[in-house]
């Protein structure tokens, strides 16, 4: 290429207005107006977290047999190779080869005539046509004058990083799903526990009830309505047995295996605590969530791709070379030097026609480059969000579980004291029924309750971005 045309084709790279978008990394100082301690919780490694040994058996076991898990472990192996390859590209390409052709050119062609002129071997054993043998050794290399192929590598290595911190995510969402699904089978075993109890007290009453009317105090209603509401309880049992069923199911298909029973100590549930939570400040999520350390990944390597893109403006330079032998006979390609060959070339290329699309690959890259901006700020909001709710959740729910714990205990006095007026006809049937409903009801709360106060104290160990670090 002469000088004019380089100045020519490098003027023409006139390149597109590149679009600046600033990255908002501010988060607020305290969740809720909360302290400043720099205490996390999230510094600990799940195993000091959660204390049951049948869930931490579980969380172990998923984290060897889980699919999901094992997927993105692939996907890591997938952006690793990514890497190699992009690391190859800027590197120089080697390759040996041999290579046999025969052609027979016209004779009033130039190649042809110029065959005939020269006459070779004038003897018969020369063939017609001339065959051509090679063996030699071949190069190429595009020069990284602009660090495009660099910039394309570290992309890839940014990528790979993302793929890292998107596993240390699924591990966090993995022990937290496993956990809560824990929680909510024992919960559901003390449910079917108090329906248990509750049939028995409710099949006693209607004992009661049916002496009752033969003593001619109560009607045959008041005995249908007695049955009735053991029948309901009963159904209730049925559909709790389900979801215990289900929940069981759950974990295992978390687990990676098929259904069967799930050790547990049910009992131990109303004796379980919520942990205590230190969820230090807002900055501390930067370098302890995950998510928000992925999407920092993908920023930087959308800006890298950006950088690529602009390359694509600049010339490339081209370097390829070839040594080795070539000889029309198989028995003269190693008689040096006639039969010696070799080149070497460079060339220094910009574009200069498609320009079009180029433009748009480039314009696609700073799309794609603030797109990751957003991703990152939305990243870092969603998770200062969680954090602040769950924060919020906990405090609530201690306060819930306290109030209802004081219902259960005035409800359980409401049910024996109902009997007694009931047995001293001093209060009617009804008064029973709905007494022994309410109790049950809220015994069913408070089990709820203190199964939503250790999700909560699970799901702001998640939000906080603990559990990934094993």
């Amino acid at each position: 290429m002469t000088a004019a045309g380089l100045a020519l084709a490098v003027a023409a790279c006139k390149m597109p207005q590149l679009v600046q978008r600033n990255v908002n990394r501010t988060v607020p100082a305290t969740y809720n107006n909360s302290t400043q301690d720099t205490t996390s919780t999230a510094r600990l490694r799940w195993k000091q977290f959660f204390t049951d040994p049948n869930l931490v058996a579980l969380i172990d076991t998923a984290l060897q047999r889980n699919q999901e898990l094992n997927i993105t472990t692939q996907e890591l192996q997938i952006a690793r190779n990514e890497i190699q390859i992009r690391k190859g590209d800027y590197l120089p390409s080697v390759s040996i080869g041999i290579r046999s052709d025969m052609e027979k050119p016209g004779r009033y062609t130039l190649q042809g005539a110029t065959e005939e002129a020269i006459n070779i071997q004038p003897d018969r054993r020369t063939p017609t046509p001339l065959a051509n043998h090679q063996l030699g050794a071949y190069a190429s290399w595009e020069v990284d004058i602009w660090h495009k192929l660099r910039n394309a590598r570290k992309s890839a290595a940014a990528r790979y990083l993302a793929s890292v911190e998107g596993r240390n995510f699924t591990i966090t969402n993995l022990i937290a799903e496993i956990a809560n699904s824990y929680y909510e089978l024992l919960a559901l075993d003390n449910q079917l526990a108090i329906i248990k109890q509750n049939i028995e007290i409710q099949e006693n009453a209607l004992r009661i009830v049916r002496q009752e009317k033969e003593n001619a105090r109560v009607t045959e209603l008041a005995v249908k309505r007695f049955e009735a509401q053991v029948q309901n309880t009963i159904s209730l049992q049925y559909n709790t047995q389900q979801r215990i069923v289900e929940t069981e199911n759950q974990i295992n298909f978390l687990l990676g295996r098929y259904p069967q029973p799930i050790t547990r100590d049910y009992e131990a549930f109303n004796s379980l605590v919520p942990q205590t939570v230190q969820a230090g400040i807002p900055a501390q999520l930067l370098s302890n969530r995950p998510d928000i350390r992925q999407a920092e990944q993908q920023l930087v390597a959308a800006k890298l791709d950006v950088q690529v893109a602009r390359a694509n403006f600049y010339p490339s330079l081209g370097i390829s070379a070839g040594a080795g032998f070539e000889a029309f006979k198989p028995g003269l390609i190693f008689n040096s030097p006639e039969s010696m060959l070799y080149n070497l070339a460079g060339d220094l290329m910009a574009p200069l026609v498609n320009r079009i699309g180029i433009k748009a690959l480039y314009s696609t890259a700073n799309a794609l480059q603030i797109q990751a901006v957003y991703n990152y700020e939305r990243t870092v909001l969603n998770a200062y969000v969680e954090v602040a709710n769950q924060l919020s959740n906990i405090s609530n729910l201690q306060n819930s579980y306290d109030a209802k714990l004081k219902e259960v205990q005035a409800l359980n006095q409401s049910i024996r004291i109902s009997n007694s007026l009931f047995k001293a006809v001093r209060a009617d049937y009804t008064e029973v029924l709905f007494t022994q409903r309410d109790a049950l009801e809220s015994k069913f709360d408070l089990t709820e309750t203190k199964m939503k106060q250790l999700n909560a104290t699970v799901n702001v160990y998640r939000a906080l971005g603990g559990g990934w670090n094993q």
